[in-house]
């Protein structure tokens, strides 16, 4: 049994498919799983990645940098910002990032914007299979 699963940005429809369960983490909540026939569920995103588990084994994995998700009936709702599929992702650029993030982040431990700065690239580079 599978259900629809769309990941949605300003820019229109990321992501659409099938998927057996959607693993994604939410603020305070951790990491949760849907499946079919889950209750109906709001939860907002924190900056980690989704996964899209379809029925043959098959993963989709996504950046996903906050936002929320929605599981009503027989769909699974993403609405983010930004995301990122691991083909999209520019690995030089997402270190280059968490490396100013990390110099900022020592020079002031409670720069907020440096902490999630920091959060997007290493999300970035997990989902990129990439080495920090």
């Amino acid at each position: 049994m599978t259900f629809q699963v769309e990941l949605v940005s300003p820019e229109g429809i990321a992501y659409s498919g099938e998927a057996e369960m959607v693993i994604a983490r939410t603020v305070g909540g951790g990491e949760i799983a849907f499946q079919p026939g889950h209750v109906p569920f709001i939860g907002v995103l924190a900056v980690w990645s989704v996964d899209v588990i379809h029925s043959d084994g098959g993963r989709d994995t996504l950046a996903v940098h906050r936002g929320f998700v929605q599981v009503a009936g027989t769909m699974v709702t993403i609405l983010s910002d930004v995301s990122e599929a691991a083909d999209e992702i520019d690995v030089d650029r997402a270190r280059a990032a968490r490396e100013v993030a990390e110099v900022a982040l020592a020079a002031d431990r409670d720069d907020a914007a440096a902490a999630e700065a920091l959060a997007r690239a290493d999300v970035r580079l997990a989902v990129a299979n990439a080495e920090a």
